[in-house]
């Protein structure tokens, strides 16, 4: 099978990709831009960015911004001290207060992670455009787009978690992620923010670190849970309804969405919640977290006698072990194609949260869908190619179909032509590279779809499920409908995201389609809207679907089928 390529915020970032890494430390901190004005070509001010407007006051202190187009925005406040030094490993701390008014122009840090070498695929590059930011311990803040500051008004507020596992992104990685034009379609308030990755955020240290470091191995689930706990203390001078909050992920973000809605000091803190192509239905368990542990700590030279060294080790020789053993540890997890299985995603990936029995006390959707947020309406879904892509392979479209056969033959043996054939029946149009494709993330699908039966069979709350399938004209086709392709979409960022999209008729008719889903969702967790069919949420036994596509339709029954058939062949 080719090798599939994707986002380095991929949901894999580290652990299904071998090689060596770029280690990249801690920096100085990025100057705040300075204050400007520009002209747009009708004379008016497109920014605004002066010190004496866009002031909003925090429990911590008073917050200046930018202004573009109407947007007020606000990035890189601090909700939370520095994690380094004597704070490493340990609950996010409250920032210190600041008097006089705090520059928040640009991006805070992003979490230290390990940078592979996708820059090296200069047609993926050319695609993503990824932002790296600035590494640094001190990195949990968070960045606000509004309409309004100071108003009293109480908007819908959607909060955005990045992807990349549990071990790289930001939000500012992606240009998807900026949230000026989806706070001006919908009149909410579009929230991003960054918290601890990796070794920094996940490193269970419970059993030679006692009760200090009891929590160390899930203190980066802790931080968004501290986010969210800043959003209610300080949203509505931003406009915001503390009231009706809404969290949303794709890939690791997804997966962290999951987390978060089985966790007891996170209910109450967001009202909705959407799950983009990441659908981890289990987090970690202990032991796969101990081991991962005791191999960065052998590296380190490490035991409970000399662990107050911990603190004091350099950040880039720390974000180093980390590498090195989680190496050791996901060395031997894997697929025999290459193409990641959803249903295996915890031990996958290695970095990530576990089950704990205190801050996470039960597994997110196995067996059962959380008790804890059975309250709280869901939108779960995945797009049709996930990882599995043509970028950078100019000749893919021309696999014939015996070549299809033969490559899925070695994961699926025998039934190769059975499972080919089931899927040429459901995506007739389809040429037998993106047949494979779809194949290939049938994981991704199943367990969307599984969650969604999961919540609905709760009783409570609805949950709707979606299907992104748009083919990107980019690059003749060859990415597909690609993990991340629909958060361009989502956000209503065709133009920011040309080099995704294209920035065609087609793509902003399905771009405002998508967005005032996800819009009128946080609203009023119900998706639908006049420009879309009728979208029926997903029943206990059923797997309803919203397809996104052009044209956009929704189906009772898409795949079951083809699901039913995989999932009755041992791989």
């Amino acid at each position: 099978m080719s090798k599939i390529e994707v986002s380095r915020r991929s949901f894999l970032q580290t652990a299904a990709v071998a090689g060596t890494a770029v280690v990249a430390g801690a920096v100085a901190p990025s100057a705040a831009r300075a204050a400007t004005t520009e002209q747009s070509s009708t004379g008016k001010a497109t920014i605004v960015a002066h010190d004496n407007s866009n002031i909003v006051e925090t429990i911590y202190g008073k917050v200046r911004g930018s202004e573009r187009n109407g947007i007020h925005i606000f990035r890189g406040v601090p909700y939370g001290a520095d994690t380094g030094g004597k704070n490493r490993f340990k609950p996010a701390q409250r920032p210190e207060p600041w008097a006089g008014v705090r520059s928040a122009m640009w991006y805070g840090h992003t979490c230290p992670w390990s940078n592979d070498d996708d820059w090296g695929n200069d047609e993926q590059a050319f695609m993503f455009q990824w932002d790296d930011g600035q590494p640094s311990e001190d990195c949990l803040h968070v960045n606000v787009w509004t309409p309004g500051i100071n108003d009293n008004k109480k908007r819908p507020v959607m909060v955005w978690i990045h992807g990349g596992g549990f071990s790289a992104g930001s939000g500012q990685a992606l240009r998807a992620y900026d949230g000026e034009a989806l706070a001006r379609r919908g009149d909410v308030v579009a929230v991003s923010l960054n918290h601890r990755l990796n070794i920094f955020g996940f490193l269970n240290l419970a059993e030679v670190g006692g009760s200090d470091l009891a929590a160390s191995g899930n203190v980066g689930m802790i931080d968004l849970v501290s986010a969210l706990e800043w959003i209610r203390d300080n949203i509505g001078h931003f406009g915001g309804d503390s009231g009706n909050v809404t969290i949303m992920g794709q890939s690791g973000g997804g997966c962290k969405v999951n987390t978060l809605l089985a966790m007891p000091s996170a209910k109450g803190l967001f009202h909705k919640a959407s799950v983009h192509s990441g659908s981890m239905l289990r987090v970690g368990d202990r032991d796969r977290s101990l081991e991962l542990a005791n191999a960065v700590l052998a590296e380190l030279n490490i035991t409970a006698a000399n662990l107050n060294q911990l603190q004091t080790i350099p950040t880039q020789q720390l974000l180093s072990a980390g590498i090195a053993g989680h190496r050791k540890i996901v060395a031997s997890v894997g697929s025999p194609s290459g193409v990641p299985d959803a249903r295996n995603m915890a031990r996958l990936l290695g970095w990530a949260p576990f089950l704990d029995g205190n801050v996470i006390p039960t597994q997110p959707f196995d067996p059962v869908a959380p008790a804890v947020s059975a309250d709280v309406p869901l939108m779960v879904g995945t797009v049709l190619n996930e990882f599995m892509t043509a970028v950078g392979k100019p000749d893919a479209f021309s696999l014939t179909n015996a070549q299809a056969v033969e490559q899925l033959a070695k994961i699926y043996g025998s039934h190769a032509s059975e499972i080919y054939a089931a899927h040429r029946k459901g995506h007739p149009k389809c040429n037998p590279f993106q047949l494979v494709s779809i194949i290939s993330a049938s994981s991704f699908r199943d367990n969307a779809v599984v969650q969604a039966q999961r919540k609905a069979a709760q009783g409570k709350a609805p949950a709707y499920n979606f299907w992104f399938q748009w083919q990107t004209p980019v690059l003749d086709g060859r990415p597909m409908a690609f993990h991340c392709a629909d958060l361009s979409f989502f956000f209503d960022n065709m133009e920011r995201c040309e080099t995704m999209t294209g920035n065609g008729p087609d793509a902003r008719k399905l771009a405002a389609a998508m967005s005032e889903s996800w819009i009128a969702f946080a609203r009023t967790g119900n998706p639908n809207h006049a420009g879309i069919p009728k979208w029926e949420p997903v029943t206990p036994a059923g797997s309803q679907t919203m397809i996104f596509d052009e044209p956009t339709f929704f189906s009772e029954d898409p795949d079951s089928g083809e699901r039913v058939l995989l999932a009755s062949i041992s791989r």
